[in-house]
């Protein structure tokens, strides 16, 4: 199974910042930080332009369309607590970032489309559907049939998937293909920044 990258090294440069999943001091951006005489300054973007920039940086990371971001955002507002950790928690329980966080996509498009091939169960259930929502207590692992498969073999030997550090409110199981869902996802716990306030700002004015 080819190895994919969900965000291309031009969605960083475009944001300014990295967000792809490749190893430190690979990514287009940090490039091109590291060139001399190479730092342009950036035009300053009006409040709108800045919760907008926010909104594309969470749906790229994410691998989110539009309409279902919005929905998102919807649900997210109508639930106890903070809107913005509320959003940042479902994106983050959707069933291939939580494959990609266990550590076994290289990076969430991967883990997206192995969810979709239906290489994966959640308490024993076989479910291909990428936005699923997993829940404190759920059990994710790989099926059966799966761990036969030249993609387990390739998920077994890929260090950079051994160095990858997995957040405190998931517990992985490598030897027996395995993840447990042991806790609710905290702000505190994802790799790349995002401003959740602004997001719900950009929204609440349309």
């Amino acid at each position: 199974m080819k190895l994919t990258t969900s965000i291309s090294c031009k969605d960083c440069v475009r944001m300014g910042e990295k967000m792809c999943s490749k190893p430190p001091g690979k990514c287009g951006v940090e490039r091109r930080r590291l060139r001399r005489n190479s730092y342009v300054p950036s035009r300053r973007l009006s409040d709108y332009g800045t919760q907008l920039k926010e909104k594309q940086k969470a749906r790229l990371v994410y691998g989110v369309m539009e309409r279902q971001f919005k929905n998102y955002v919807k649900k997210a507002t109508k639930m106890d607590g903070i809107a913005g950790e509320n959003l940042l928690s479902l994106l983050e329980s959707r069933l291939d970032n939580v494959v990609f966080r266990l550590g076994y996509g290289r990076s969430r498009a991967q883990s997206r489309q192995m969810v979709g091939h239906g290489h994966f169960l959640v308490n024993g259930t076989r479910v291909d559907v990428p936005s699923y929502i997993v829940r404190l207590g759920d059990k994710v692992e790989i099926s059966e049939r799966s761990k036969k498969s030249e993609m387990y073999k390739i998920i077994e030997i890929d260090e950079e998937l051994e160095e990858r550090g997995v957040p405190a409110w998931l517990k992985s199981d490598k030897e027996q293909g395995s993840g447990d869902v042991i806790g609710k996802p905290e702000t505190d716990d994802v790799e790349i920044g995002i401003q959740t306030r602004l997001i719900i700002e950009y929204y609440s004015r349309r």
